[in-house]
């Protein structure tokens, strides 16, 4: 994998870009009272495309699929809430570096143990870690069990008395998350164009020919597991940041599996995918809630026909947009175009039957 796209990937993810970022200016006049919820969920999108994407370095780049990815999600939601004074904000500026510091040493011990598995074997051992954080937080009074725990104030960015965000006021929030997003998207753009990223596409394309090469592939894998980890700590800090609570429901399987659907929906490996899938699940889930209590059943077909139709997922759809031959390739899609019938036998025409009258003759 080169990481090198057309040139429309850039035009299209920069409109994307201006439209979402522009959406305090012009949210309101379009939809009315609405658009502080509107806001809302947008800057979950940016929280979860935070997320998606930390998975796809796993994923996408190294071929790590992870079931327990929600571990540092949800660490970094409690990192939060249990180092935050209760009557008083605590300062970006020490909370942020604490939660990459435990994220860090935690992703450290997990993947020491991890790495030495592949295929089922690992995705199996990033599940049971997952499952085993997940029953300890929910079984803790000291992590308010079943409940979770609620953080009365968002960190506050100061110097000395001079305030240089205010994170309560919504627009700033949604920027800053906004600004979390492109920081990490660029991070990891230049990690996989650098010679590090270069020897994780070596791995995940033959990992036994480049240890024959000498690379000591475990240390990689590794350092790339450390750096989702902590990637997915932001993001669980921004979560809690937003809705002001810490709940043992962000370190289940569910949410891992959630973000591995996003992850799926807009295309593994390509770093924007992710961040389209992210936006595309949340919109689809909105539809399907207010279609149906049923509406797993309409996202898990939706993700089905996502993997028959686009392998490649959205991302795949701007990098190279199929033709009609394309297509055709696809075999849900050909049934389709020929109405399900079923192809005529060709004849070859040394072995045409002749009609009846002049055989007897």
């Amino acid at each position: 994998m080169l990481h090198s796209y057309p040139k429309r990937v850039t035009f299209i993810m920069l409109g994307l870009t201006a439209i979402v970022a522009t959406f305090p200016l012009w949210g309101a006049s379009v939809f009315g009272g609405q658009s502080d919820f509107i806001l809302e969920k947008l800057t979950l999108m940016l929280i979860l495309a935070l997320f998606a994407m930390s998975l796809d370095l796993l994923v996408g780049i190294v071929g790590l699929v992870s079931l327990g990815h929600a571990l540092f999600f949800g660490l970094g939601a409690y990192t939060l809430a249990l180092a935050s004074p209760d009557f008083s904000p605590a300062s970006l500026w020490w909370m942020l570096p604490l939660v990459v510091l435990v994220a860090a040493v935690a992703a450290l011990v997990v993947g020491v143990l991890v790495i030495r598995t592949k295929g089922i074997f690992f995705i199996m051992t990033t599940l049971a870690f997952g499952q085993m954080l997940f029953y300890l937080i929910s079984t803790s009074s000291f992590t308010g069990s079943t409940d979770g725990i609620f953080i009365m104030f968002r960190p506050s960015l100061t110097v000395g008395e001079t305030a240089l965000l205010n994170l309560d006021d919504p627009p700033t929030f949604f920027y800053f998350c906004l600004g979390m997003l492109v920081a990490g998207y660029l991070f990891l753009r230049w990690l996989t164009r650098s010679y590090f990223g270069q020897v994780l596409d070596g791995i995940h394309d033959n990992e036994h020919r480049m240890q024959a090469l000498g690379y000591a592939t475990g240390g990689y894998k590794l350092i790339a597991f450390v750096i989702a980890g902590v990637m997915a700590a932001i993001a669980g800090m921004l979560a809690a940041m937003q809705y002001g609570f810490a709940n043992p429901a962000q370190l289940g399987w569910h949410t891992s599996g959630e973000v591995l659907m996003m992850l799926i929906l807009g295309g593994m490996g390509t770093i924007f995918g992710p961040i389209l899938g992210a936006f595309a699940y949340e919109i689809l889930l909105f539809v399907f809630e207010h279609l149906t209590t049923h509406w797993p059943i309409l996202m898990g077909l939706t993700i089905i026909i996502a993997v028959l139709v686009l392998p490649r997922g959205i991302a795949g759809l701007i990098i190279a947009p199929p033709g009609k031959a394309e297509l055709l390739k696809v075999p849900l899609l050909r049934r389709l175009a020929k109405g399900g019938r079923k192809p005529r036998a060709e004849v070859h025409p040394h072995q045409a039957v002749m009609p009846k009258g002049r055989a007897e003759s």
